[in-house]
């Protein structure tokens, strides 16, 4: 499984913009599908809220793939 450490630039990023700015997804219409198709899980539960504001800390699953988010400097 591969890992990504995301820093936030703010306080927090919404899921389908993360999945976004992480590559995962090629469009935001994109993220926002595999989202709805329960593709993406948060700390190790599905997650269905597209715009769900993601915090420093929280761990989000995707495509084999593990983002962790760290906070802003």
């Amino acid at each position: 499984m591969d890992a990504i450490d995301f820093e936030l630039r703010g306080e927090y990023i919404e899921l389908d913009k993360l999945l976004k700015a992480t590559g995962l997804a090629e469009s935001g219409g994109h993220a926002r599908m595999m989202i709805t198709e329960g593709l993406v899980r948060v700390d190790g539960e599905p997650e269905s809220r597209k715009t769900a504001k993601m915090r420093a800390g929280q761990r989000v699953e995707a495509q084999g793939t593990v983002i962790t988010l760290r906070p802003a400097p």
